[in-house]
């Protein structure tokens, strides 16, 4: 009898959610943190509502638990909901070496259908897919707007964050979320962008901190692709920057950051910044 994970492989139903999956994080976290953390991840089972992932590293397992779990729990989710039970928890646990192939966790898709694309859709509608999930790695699935805690030095705050979440145009553009240490405004950024996500979908929403910002313009230029990350961050519905302070005194980061903010202004697209 064939053993768990090989029933899931053997399953293109299976194997096309986890296609998906991979990809939303692919598009979240950037290609080079998919290549070393989520690509070499591959189902093993989903029972009673958890979805085991397996590995043949320890590093991939813990890195994977402590900075991803929450988004793959949260994608996965969405993705497998017309299977078995659907998920409510994801664990990466390391592979027992049994059956083993090396080439399995980027071959999950390997058994779909003839004519499809691993994530069993056309290229075309993959492209499409990618953009209308952009929602950046790092967002936390506990703030929203219904656990925010609402004070006096937040409430106006509360107030048009939630408005600009619900807006189907764009209200208050820039939208600038300043206050100090505590009040709540990451808190108020990821529960802008879980309402916007959950509202409509098809909106391109990209969360990411100042810090991961500059970390991805440095890499542009390290590498000479800054035409794709202007594209990158250009084509969003929703560009929301956390901790806007952290590029202050990094010339040509804070130019970048200006001629991106103009250009998605200028555009009629949402721009959404917090600083201390």
């Amino acid at each position: 009898m064939s053993s768990v994970s090989e029933l899931f492989e053997d399953n293109p139903v299976v194997a096309q959610c986890w296609g998906r999956v991979t990809q939303r994080m692919r598009h979240d976290i950037g290609d080079a943190a998919w290549r070393n953390w989520i690509k070499p991840l591959r189902v093993n089972r989903l029972e009673a509502g958890t979805l085991t992932l397996e590995t043949d590293s320890t590093l991939t397992r813990e890195r994977v638990n402590s900075q991803y779990a929450d988004r793959l729990r949260v994608i996965s989710a969405a993705e497998f909901k017309t299977v078995a039970t659907g998920v409510q928890h994801v664990e990466v646990r390391v592979s027992n070496g049994l059956a083993r192939r090396t080439d399995r966790p980027h071959r999950m898709s390997d058994n779909k259908p003839a004519g499809t694309n691993p994530a069993g859709t056309k290229p075309a509608e993959t492209k499409h897919r990618e953009k209308s999930y952009d929602l950046s790695a790092g967002l936390d699935p506990r703030y929203t707007f219904a656990n925010f805690v609402v004070g006096k030095p937040n409430e106006l705050a509360f107030a048009v964050a939630r408005r600009t979440a619900e807006s189907e145009k764009v209200a208050f553009n820039p939208l600038f979320l300043y206050g100090g240490v505590g009040l709540g405004k990451t808190h108020l950024m990821h529960a802008i962008a879980w309402q916007i996500r959950q509202q409509n979908p098809s909106r391109k929403v990209m969360y990411l901190s100042a810090e991961k910002f500059m970390n991805r313009f440095v890499q542009a230029l390290r590498f000479r692709d800054t035409i794709s990350f202007k594209e990158q961050f250009r084509s969003v519905d929703v560009l929301m920057i956390d901790d806007v302070q952290f590029i202050s005194g990094k010339e040509s980061t804070q130019e970048e950051f200006f001629h991106t903010f103009n250009a998605l202004v200028e555009d009629g697209r949402q721009v959404i910044v917090s600083a201390d």
